[in-house]
């Protein structure tokens, strides 16, 4: 494999410049995958391997026992971070600075890969040099996902495959990487994790009722001025909780929203504003322009926690289940009555290894809960 790959950088430069199957998108994820089926490929000295069938439909020979794992992208890095961390033979981007206060470093230093989606930066000769065994992407399934992951595996000669999942779906994801991986039993943990999470969200919903949910609008960008749209993806978690005032014509299925201007903020005027993390929070009570909108006047905008990730998406990953479980307990604390800290230090530790202490969760919801 490695041999493979080295020649294939002294030969060439590759670009490689695929749509992002992690992009954001209503699709729901196509396909199933299969039980893994064990075969033995070549010589019989070589490992053996098995069939797998992926979200795409394509049938992928794979090692039967995967030690060394590269992600696709941050999407699937953060979902397979708390099953296969110590797999990782390197990361799809740098964690946010924020990481070291609460992941171990042998993480944080792992070599950056790239990503073969989103940025385009992958580095081929750095995947040479970690030599996985395969390439795991994790997202959503949409109609070029079969082209695009046969020209990745064509390109780097090394197996790669993609598991659909969206919010509703993650718990069968965490369910086929735990036999693509031989970790059924964590993975179960995980999967019920989620189950838990999204049907007690829904609970609380359906005594809060429709007719009751918070008007509320989601900022970001350095002025603010740039909203996560009702419809998008990203938006997902906010329709589901509240009612978001930012509806518009050609939603934006990008990250970063679809930017409006002042004049849209007054007219639609939330009575709840969550603002990004760097985004205008720190300063927007002193903007007179912002002064004219209900939220801030009445006190009622917030920041969301980051560290190591936005709780509410950037990547919309795993980590908008704790993110779901904030925005309930902020908005209908009636309904909602968790014990937020607790909540909290179960997520840290359950999808970052990490032990957290009422002195961190006090520093991540300071701008959120306490403020």
């Amino acid at each position: 494999m490695r041999k493979k790959l080295i020649s294939m950088l002294l030969a060439a430069s590759l670009l490689v410049t695929f749509t992002t199957a992690c992009s954001p998108s209503a699709a729901a994820p196509g396909g199933k995958e299969s039980a893994p089926e064990t075969s033995t490929q070549g010589d019989p000295g070589q490992d053996k391997s098995v069939s797998f069938t992926d979200s795409a439909g394509r049938t992928v020979e794979v090692p039967a026992n995967i030690t060394r794992i590269a992600a696709s992208g941050t999407m699937a890095q953060i979902v397979l971070f708390p099953l296969a961390a110590d797999q990782f033979v390197g990361l799809a981007g740098k964690w946010d600075p924020s990481a070291q206060e609460y992941l171990d470093p042998k993480y944080a230093n792992l070599p950056v890969l790239g990503q073969f989606y989103g940025k385009g930066d992958l580095n081929l000769e750095e995947i040479a040099k970690a030599d996985p065994q395969i390439i795991i992407d994790i997202g959503d399934t949409k109609p070029s996902i079969a082209e695009d992951m046969d020209g990745i595996m064509n390109q780097v000669g090394i197996p790669t495959v993609h598991i659909g999942a969206t919010t509703e779906t993650m718990p069968e994801a965490y369910r086929t990487l735990g036999k693509l991986l031989n970790k059924e039993a964590e993975a179960e943990v995980l999967a019920q994790y989620c189950e838990e999470v999204f049907k007690k969200t829904e609970d609380i919903m359906a005594k809060v009722g429709e007719d009751s949910k918070a008007n509320l609008l989601y900022c970001l960008g350095e002025n603010g001025l740039n909203v996560l749209a009702k419809g998008s993806y990203h938006a997902e978690i906010l329709d589901q909780i509240s009612n978001n005032v930012a509806v518009v014509n050609d939603v934006s299925s990008k990250g970063n929203g679809n930017p409006v201007d002042m004049e849209q903020i007054v007219l639609w005027d939330p009575d709840v504003i969550v603002f990004a993390p760097d985004s205008i929070y720190s300063t927007v009570s002193g903007e007179k322009a912002w002064q004219e909108i209900k939220a801030i006047k009445n006190g009622k905008y917030y920041e969301v926690p980051l560290g190591p990730y936005n709780w509410m998406g950037n990547p919309p990953s795993v980590n908008r289940y704790i993110g779901m479980i904030w925005l309930t307990q902020l908005l209908y604390p009636e309904q909602a009555q968790y014990d937020l800290y607790q909540e909290t230090a179960r997520y840290y530790k359950l999808f970052y290894h990490s032990d957290l202490t009422e002195e961190q969760y006090k520093a991540l919801v300071a701008n959120s809960v306490f403020k």
